[in-house]
């Protein structure tokens, strides 16, 4: 959708880490299974189809093994999935790390012993300690289930609103589908990408350089 250059790349790979914290997403496993999500969309093939599990845990459990595989480099992806990913061997090795992981989730914790008003907040914690697995489970099980379709892609993704405004837009996924390339995942007058308009910000101060579409 954009490019960058070096020094930007580095600052949001950085960004990324203390911003995910507990639950960072290696960005090159990251890009493998979008890739292979959009090649084989609702397929037995795509790593992350609610249509092959019974539930969601079953979906998000498979979905990690297959990850952990890319980020272990266990596992060599298809030459069309290689490539034009930022990777940072260094920081990934970090992040990645249980001291990196329970860090941050003592970090949360300490916060809120210290800030929380009142002792239901503390129930709050396992979604700081799990958003990316949380978000990633809401984005790819109801983004392919629940919702409706503006574009027939041949598989089963849905535009699921208005709960996709708290997904930052990637709940519209029958539209993100249809225009893998395109910033802007809102196709129709009430669909609105609360990302968008950051990324034409970003674009304006020349920090990125958003991609011409078709």
């Amino acid at each position: 959708m954009f490019t960058t250059n070096k020094f930007w790349e580095r600052a949001f790979y950085l960004l990324t880490w203390f911003s995910q914290g507990a639950s960072f997403l290696n960005p090159r496993a990251y890009a493998i299974l979008h890739r292979m999500h959009h090649a084989y969309s609702d397929t037995k093939e795509d790593p992350h189809s609610p249509h092959f599990f019974r539930d969601v845990f079953q979906m998000m459990w498979a979905t990690k093994k297959i990850f952990q595989d890319y980020v272990k480099m266990n596992k060599e992806p298809e030459t069309r999935f290689k490539g034009n990913y930022p990777e940072w061997r260094t920081v990934d090795i970090m992040a990645s790390s249980w001291v990196s992981r329970i860090g941050f989730g003592v970090g949360y914790t300490l916060f809120y012993v210290y800030f929380a008003t009142s002792p239901w907040m503390f129930l709050l914690l396992p979604i700081h300690y799990l958003m990316g697995p949380i978000h990633g489970a809401t984005v790819n099980w109801c983004g392919h289930k629940y919702g409706y379709s503006n574009f027939d892609n041949g598989d089963h993704s849905k535009n699921t609103t208005p709960i996709d405004f708290l997904m930052l837009g990637e709940l519209f996924q029958n539209n993100h589908h249809k225009f893998p390339n395109s910033p802007n995942f809102a196709k129709r007058w009430f669909e609105v990408d609360p990302v968008y308009p950051v990324m034409k910000v970003l674009h304006w101060t020349r920090i990125i350089k958003i991609r011409k579409t078709a």
